[in-house]
């Protein structure tokens, strides 16, 4: 297929430092474009990346007939009407993660999408990764017995006030950056919603957003629990359980470009990891996203991943 041609509204550093140089290397993925509100800022990056075109506002990438798709690294906030603009400009979106703030704005999303016939989708590793995708086949060919628990940590430290991550008034805090993760992680591999979720909640008393949160999701087949905090030792971790054994991966949420994801089934024969064994192959965590995107837009067909929020 014909590589897709994609505009970058940002030059946000996932954008710039992870994603763009990954989608570079898909042979499905051409940046032909990116914006920011300072013109000067966006031809430094355009000559660094070797991105042909630079704009000084994201109105006038996405008037630009050339660009098929869009990449939406803004800030939260801003992810649901930038992606609605997009959309309505003709173009298909690949916005990162949390694509909305809640149900409302996710349904604005899904109004936008089928007015204008064009695919709005969430850059969520998780859905697109060789080391999920053989997470979720063992579970699906019963390698661990019938699932019924999904348990995990992610944590990182990162108290900067001035950091977007801890701004609590344009979609700040944990569970919209890292605790979206497990929670992604759980329906994914359930195949199911959560009929009930409870949850503990410990707020920065200067910052006001989640700092700490441990919660439980009720599945039809099993339970997921999960704690993230963004003031913690940095640590990920996840835990796949069934009733005939269990998988464990290692570092399930940024896993590496250019090692081999770590990734093990276990039968519990022998406890302390005795009766673990290798099960993964690699792949850039970056590129998986774009690259499903843009086979779905060339197909204009969505992912398989429920729209609930």
């Amino acid at each position: 297929m014909e590589p897709v041609k994609w505009g970058v509204i940002s030059t946000a550093r996932i954008g710039v430092e992870k994603v763009i140089p990954a989608m570079q290397k898909s042979k499905h993925c051409k940046i032909v474009a990116i914006g920011s509100r300072d013109e000067a800022a966006a031809r430094r990056t355009a000559d660094k990346l070797g991105i042909p075109k630079a704009y000084g506002s994201y109105e006038a990438l996405l008037a630009d007939p050339e660009i098929e798709a869009i990449y939406n690294p803004l800030p939260n906030h801003l992810h649901v009407p930038w992606s609605i603009k997009a959309a309505e400009a003709g173009k298909h979106v690949l916005c990162e993660k949390p694509l909305a703030l809640d149900a409302a704005e996710a349904a604005k999303l899904v109004a936008a999408r089928d007015r204008t016939g064009k695919l709005i989708t969430e850059a969520f590793m998780v859905r697109s990764h060789p080391q999920w995708l053989r997470a979720r086949e063992l579970v699906r060919q019963g390698k661990i017995g019938k699932l019924r628990v999904v348990q995990g940590l992610f944590s990182y430290m990162n108290t900067d006030p001035s950091n977007v991550r801890n701004q609590n008034d344009i979609g700040g805090g944990g569970i919209y950056d890292i605790g979206c993760y497990p929670i992604v992680t759980s329906r994914y591999l359930f195949g199911a919603e959560p009929t009930r979720v409870v949850a503990l909640i410990d707020r920065d008393p200067v910052l006001k957003i989640d700092r700490l949160t441990s919660a439980i999701l009720d599945f039809p087949e099993g339970q997921a629990s999960f704690a993230c905090s963004t003031q913690l030792v940095p640590y990920q971790r996840m835990q796949i359980c069934g009733t005939a054994g269990r998988i464990e991966i290692l570092i399930p949420f940024n896993a590496p470009n250019d090692a081999p994801c770590r990734l093990f089934l276990d039968d519990g024969s022998k406890l302390g990891g005795g009766s673990c064994r290798p099960a993964i192959s690699t792949a850039s965590r970056a590129t998986c996203s774009p690259r499903r995107s843009a086979r779905a837009s060339r197909r204009s067909s969505a992912w398989t991943m429920p729209s609930r929020t």
